[in-house]
């Protein structure tokens, strides 16, 4: 049982090492896109914009998902999009993204969902996973069966539930909390807001 441990150990150690050096891996006071604040915060697009770098954190990830029966991914935009484009190109599938109109998550740009297509969902990270249902919502809607939801990070500690199992390459239980909740030490910090979607939970 040894080896197991180690190895999710030793890509666990691979996954931070890729954030830190991309500097993704910050610390300091953040609101999330949630609303909630934290200490943590893990900008998954500035690991992304390296494209040797996002292949070599999806190549990892890869091996959990080739068991899985889909012809697609989709993603929420913005986050997803880019995980979601290189997940599909290494496991050869299609890669779509749902975006927001009037609040709603919902295809455009002629993408379509053939009824029944089995889809696997790709978001960057998920802290609540609202944003993860909300696609899969709009998935089920167009037509699609969802298999199964995939992340670069689960920084819930495997507590968000998105109604189909979640897998993540890396699943960490990082401290949030609520505006009115937030320690001394954190609110001493002046807080910041790196997401790219206001205050929307993720």
């Amino acid at each position: 049982m040894a080896e197991p441990v180690a190895a999710d150990e030793a890509r666990r150690a691979r996954v931070l090492d890729e954030f830190r050096e991309a500097g993704a891996l910050l610390e300091g006071h953040f609101v999330l896109s949630s609303g909630r604040h934290s200490p943590v915060y893990l900008q998954c697009a500035r690991v992304l914009m390296d494209p040797r770098r996002a292949a070599r954190l999806v190549a990892m990830l890869v091996p959990a998902l080739r068991g899985l029966d889909v012809a697609m991914t989709v993603a929420p935009a913005l986050g997803g999009v880019v995980f979601g484009y290189e997940l599909a190109r290494q496991l050869d599938l299609l890669a779509l993204f749902v975006e927001r109109v009037e609040g709603r998550f919902t295809l455009r740009r002629g993408f379509e969902i053939p009824p029944g297509t089995r889809v696997l969902v790709a978001e960057d990270v998920v802290t609540t996973g609202l944003s993860t249902r909300e696609c899969i919502a709009a998935v089920r809607e167009a037509g699609g069966e969802v298999v199964a939801a995939t992340c670069l990070v689960d920084r819930s500690g495997g507590r968000a539930e998105v109604g189909v199992p979640l897998i993540p390459l890396l699943r960490l239980d990082l401290p949030t909390y609520a505006p009115d909740e937030v320690p001394p030490e954190l609110a001493a910090i002046p807080p910041r807001k790196p997401g790219s979607r206001g205050l929307r939970a993720r």
